[in-house]
């Protein structure tokens, strides 16, 4: 499956199809040894029980051949594991956040994209950061995971051998839409890489983005993970929907109060920096992280803007 997809799926191929191979062997073997002695010794041929004594030559042989074969396995597994640990000094370096339950990539040019993108047979090391639990990044097609911990910055490296799309999701429980972790890596030709890299640049994207009202705000809450929590059409996920919510009439909990408020500029500012002071009836409290870190103020007004437009 996606032969030749990065540089590491031969070596994990051949040292997961070692050790199946070794594995079947003892399965066959020990079940074969099984079923003859259940057949050579059963009650009828043997009515008395005799003693057997130890044979030394037989002690040797089951311990220096699985011994040996444990080494095989050994053996491959480093040599796919070891290569994977450290990445070349020329590698493209990419920022990848995981939250609860979105993924962000952020390019050293500025570029923030929820999608992986990478050029093709170009080295590429990820520096992974989880900003709430542990995620774990893992790419079926390009034979790597890795963990992302708290508070703890990991490392994962490939090279894309193949152009194409492929699956990226999160493989560490995460909570109620860890499903909601997926997303892609997609390897482009060098010359379409060259081009989509130009063209996101941190600058003239959000130029081009700000040319349409609401368009860079819509552009934030899909980069930052809001559409795992919040639905565009009304449907209700772990949090409210967007549709319709900009200058609505809401009921709060402000600490053990229920009061109504108005859904205005200072209350989603105070929902996205402090997402545990006024928490909308009905909805669980500490299931959103404060976006202060991640969301310039201008950041905010631009989502307010995308959210006027969802009437």
């Amino acid at each position: 499956m996606y032969s030749g997809a990065s540089n590491f799926v031969t070596t994990t191929d051949t040292a997961f199809a070692v050790i199946i191979g070794i594995s079947m062997v003892f399965l066959i073997g020990i079940t074969a040894t099984m079923l003859w002695f259940v057949y050579r010794y059963n009650r009828k041929r043997n009515p008395i029980a005799t003693q057997i004594h130890g044979s030394n030559t037989l002690e040797v042989i089951w311990t220096v051949i699985p011994t040996i074969l444990v080494l095989v396995m050994f053996f491959y597994g480093w040599k796919g594991y070891a290569p994977m640990r450290n990445a070349p000094d020329d590698a493209m370096k990419i920022r990848a956040t995981a939250r609860m339950w979105s993924w962000l990539f952020e390019y050293e040019n500025g570029i923030k994209t929820d999608t992986l993108y990478v050029p093709v047979n170009k080295a590429v090391a990820l520096d992974l950061i989880s900003v709430d639990v542990i995620h774990s990044l893992y790419i079926p097609a390009f034979r790597v995971k890795e963990d992302m911990v708290p508070g703890k910055t990991n490392k994962m490296w490939f090279v894309g051998q193949k152009e194409g799309a492929y699956e990226l999701f999160c493989t560490e429980y995460c909570g109620l839409s860890h499903s909601y972790m997926f997303t892609e890596v997609v390897v482009m030709s060098e010359n379409e890489f060259a081009t989509w890299y130009a063209e996101k640049s941190d600058t003239t994207g959000r130029a081009a983005a700000a040319a349409v009202p609401g368009t860079l705000g819509k552009e934030l809450v899909k980069q930052n993970g809001c559409v795992a929590c919040h639905s565009l059409d009304g449907s209700k996920l772990i949090g409210p929907s967007f549709k319709g919510l900009y200058g609505s009439q809401h009921k709060v909990m402000t600490g053990n109060q229920e009061r109504e408020i108005t859904v205005d500029d200072e209350y989603i500012v105070r929902a996205i920096y402090e997402p545990d002071a006024d928490v909308a009836a009905g909805y669980i409290k500490g299931q959103m992280i404060s976006y202060r870190k991640e969301l310039t103020e201008q950041d905010v007004n631009e989502i307010i803007e995308f959210l006027k437009t969802l009437k």
